[in-house]
């Protein structure tokens, strides 16, 4: 009788305590977004195009953390040349209820300048010239959206007056996308990348997201030597491993 109830009991503690199994269904899920594509190829290089080096180390970083982390769902806003919206990849985000989210871009400068390295960003307040004009430049997708006045109600990317908004506005998951962009940039160091620093600015995709976010920038397609790097494969495996190396000890840190 004693065994019986004793075994009664430790049935009863077993259904009541999650299995290894139940805790590891529980998933981080990470979504990755390439920039640009479709219809808008981003900034132009010489040879190539921001749009598909972007979507080259997208697919990259998705196949590490898919193939090295076995309890991470990848959830990509692309993996092809298609158009979409600026919005539509923060609501991919937020119906995926995701734990993070990480756009990855190409940067450029003007004709005649010349740039070489990696940075970072996050939402926030972007009072100095140059980061107003990267979040300018990426915000600009927009004008290829259908309607895209109403849909982002009344925003002009060109407009330094649109940007204003974006100084009230409080991003609850500041902190953590910190600490991923900064992350992200010290694998870029070891990588041996210049490092061009973490920076806050006013970008729509990351404007709508629910979830700590950041937005990569990972080279310069308009300085030639930059170019040959991002369109080549030692370049798209060692930016595409530094991002998931930063995701990995990101995850780690929060667990």
């Amino acid at each position: 009788m004693k065994n019986i109830v004793t075994s009664l009991l430790m049935a009863v503690l077993l259904a009541l305590v999650p299995t290894a199994q139940a805790w590891a269904a529980e998933t981080f899920t990470l979504v990755l977004d390439a920039g640009h594509g479709g219809r808008d190829p981003g900034a132009l290089g010489k040879r190539g195009k921001e749009k598909n080096i972007n979507l080259a180390v997208t697919l990259a970083v998705g196949k590490l953390v898919e193939q090295n982390i076995k309890d991470v769902k990848v959830v990509y806003t692309r993996k092809t040349d298609v158009f979409i919206e600026l919005d539509e990849r923060a609501a991919i985000a937020n119906r995926a209820k995701a734990d993070l989210f990480v756009s990855i871009h190409t940067n450029a400068l003007p004709r005649g300048a010349q740039g070489k390295g990696s940075e970072t960003y996050t939402l926030g307040m972007h009072r100095a010239a140059d980061n107003l004009a990267v979040a300018k430049r990426e915000n600009s997708a927009i004008m290829l959206e259908r309607d895209y006045e109403n849909r982002y109600e009344g925003f002009d990317p060109k407009s330094a007056e649109s940007y204003i908004i974006f100084e009230f506005m409080q991003d609850k998951n500041m902190e953590q996308s910190v600490k991923l962009a900064t992350m992200i940039q010290r694998q870029f160091r070891s990588a041996g990348r210049p490092d061009k620093g973490v920076h806050q600015a006013g970008f729509l995709v990351l404007r709508a997201t629910s979830m700590p976010s950041c937005l990569v920038e990972l080279g310069y397609i308009t300085t030639a030597a930059e170019e040959n790097y991002l369109l080549s494969e030692r370049g798209v495996n060692e930016l595409a491993n530094s991002i998931y190396q930063a995701i990995k000890k990101y995850k780690e840190s929060i667990q």
